[in-house]
């Protein structure tokens, strides 16, 4: 069997969305996957309502906690094969060229932590923000992740011989 793979979100301020994604992937993974979060300004605490909303919703949170993206670099870090960001304000950043060279991709969620209003009303925000990641969550681990993985291999050798047909004969 395959390890699992590794998963890396990143947000502004890893305090409520990157969490979410965090928690929902662990809770649901099945080993197929590892997840990790990580900050651009990393948070002090995780945003009290977004633990409050995970833990209605059944996950486990004794765990999470706002984390700087450099923490998942160097030669302790996860290899990872995915890092997505998912903030608009995460996305523009300069990353480093990760061990792996992991898929990347920006999933933009709106920002929970930005609601107004009475309480009910940012929960409820939250809520609809976890609910969102669950979805693209769920979907994104149901992905047969092997087929990828093949087409990948096979676009690299095709680049490859490409590349090899255009080399100057000697």
């Amino acid at each position: 069997m395959h390890r699992p793979y590794s998963v890396l979100f990143i947000s502004r301020r890893n305090a409520a969305r990157s969490l979410m994604a965090e928690a929902v992937v662990k809770r649901h993974a099945h080993g197929r996957f590892c997840a990790f979060s990580a900050a651009v300004e990393p948070a002090e605490d995780p945003n009290p309502l977004a633990i409050e909303v995970l833990e209605r919703a059944g996950y486990l949170t004794q765990d999470l906690h706002p984390k700087h993206w450099r923490e998942f670099i160097g030669p302790r870090a996860p290899v990872f094969d995915f890092v997505f960001t998912m903030s608009a304000t995460a996305s523009p950043e300069a990353f480093p060229e990760w061990p792996g060279r992991p898929a990347s991709a920006h999933w933009r969620y709106a920002d929970p932590v930005k609601a107004t209003g009475e309480e009910w009303e940012r929960q409820r925000q939250f809520a609809c923000t976890l609910s969102s990641v669950e979805r693209h969550m769920r979907i994104f681990m149901q992905l047969s992740v092997a087929a990828l993985d093949r087409i990948a291999l096979h676009k690299s050798l095709d680049e490859l011989a490409a590349a090899r047909a255009h080399e100057p004969v000697h």
